[in-house]
């Protein structure tokens, strides 16, 4: 008999953001149980859980609102400690700001993380140095707003996602240079292949209505829209980077826009779809529950979909690729999927002050004592 997915995480806990909370919840990877949440300032995003130092790094990138539309850009990376759920330390990254993408070199003891640019500079990466948590570098991505970031396992390139800049840029982590621009209609999430050779990039960019004063959520409760024609309207999906060549050699479509998407130890690829429905209070629709659409990283083959809440914004799995986490900002909860089976096993409420909520997501294995 197959032994259930949720089996041997005992010990093992799920860390996601609440950008309205704005809180860091620690969940029990057994049994959904909340053991607890910190307080960390406003409006935090994106998570990244680095192994060798015992650390949770979490980004703050606004003050309020959102990317385009937000009330002024915040500096902060917090450092946690996973296990006393207590802040270790605030990082200060001024004059740097909207800190929010987030890629880790354990080896190398580097935290590379994505910041948006300003009237004398492009956007960028910030390097940090793991075990003194101060910056050592930048490098440019010559970009406003580089959003997402990951990098080869290699530690030797890097991708920023830049959302409205038509490119990708492919930076190099060992000259910190910027060494190519992949040509793409905006773009989102994005992850990179095991053994270096590909990237997979959501695009195009998801271009949400709202004002400074609005949140995520009551941005992504109006429309997802682009500004060309339907006729010319890009393909929504996956374009496939081919690494050696700097260029998208392939396109995995999908019905609805992308925002997150992750790559799991087993080779499945992990899309986040936004749909939206009519609203007869607004010409512009709502939001509609999403879709976690799941393509193998290898073929490319489509191998199926589930549904999950509503504006899917961030994806991570377990270190075994047997559970797929989906975190879903409009309605504030987290999806927990059997990614052999695609059938959902649980939804994690996560509190919210406000809108919007649910965020960054953190699978943090159990001490190994």
């Amino acid at each position: 008999m197959q032994q259930s997915p949720r089996a041997g995480r005992e010990g093992d806990v799920l860390a996601v953001v609440s950008q309205s909370g704005p809180t860091v919840s620690f969940f029990d990877a057994a049994s959904d149980q909340l053991l607890g949440t910190v307080e960390v300032p406003a409006e935090p995003h994106e998570l990244c859980f680095d192994p060798a130092q015992r650390l949770l790094w979490c980004t703050t990138a606004y003050h309020s609102g959102y990317y385009h539309a937000n009330t002024g850009r915040r500096t902060e990376l917090t450092a946690i400690d996973p296990d006393t759920r207590r802040i270790v330390e605030i990082v200060d990254l001024a004059p740097e700001h909207g800190p929010h993408g987030l890629a880790l070199d354990t080896a190398r003891r580097r935290l590379y993380v994505s910041v948006e640019g300003s009237a004398d500079r492009p956007g960028g990466v910030v390097v940090i140095d793991t075990e003194t948590r101060k910056p050592v570098g930048r490098i440019d991505t010559d970009a406003p707003g580089p959003h997402w970031f990951a990098i080869d396992t290699a530690g030797k390139t890097g991708y920023a996602t830049n959302k409205e800049a038509p490119f990708v840029s492919v930076v190099d982590l060992e000259r910190g240079i910027l060494t190519a621009k992949v040509e793409v209609p905006g773009s989102e999430g994005l992850a990179v292949s095991a053994d270096g050779t590909h990237a997979y990039v959501a695009s195009p960019y998801a271009a949400f209505s709202g004002t400074a004063a609005s949140s995520d959520t009551a941005a992504f409760s109006d429309t997802v829209s682009f500004s060309d024609t339907a006729e010319d309207r890009p393909v929504a999906g996956i374009r496939v980077i081919d690494a050696r060549t700097a260029a998208v050699v392939d396109i995995l479509p999908t019905e609805n826009v992308v925002l997150p998407v992750h790559l799991t130890t087993t080779g499945k690829l992990l899309v986040g779809e936004l749909r939206m429905e009519p609203d007869p209070l607004s010409r512009l629709g709502r939001h509609a529950p999403g879709l976690l659409t799941v393509f193998s990283a290898g073929t490319h083959k489509h191998l199926g979909e589930v549904e999950v809440g509503a504006g899917p914004l961030t994806i991570t799995s377990s270190p075994d690729g047997r559970l797929g986490y989906v975190s879903c900002v409009a309605s504030s909860s987290v999806h927990i999927v059997d990614l052999d089976t695609l059938q959902s096993l649980a939804r994690l409420d996560i509190a919210k002050l406000d809108e919007p909520g649910a965020h960054g997501l953190a699978y943090i294995p159990r001490p190994a004592y």
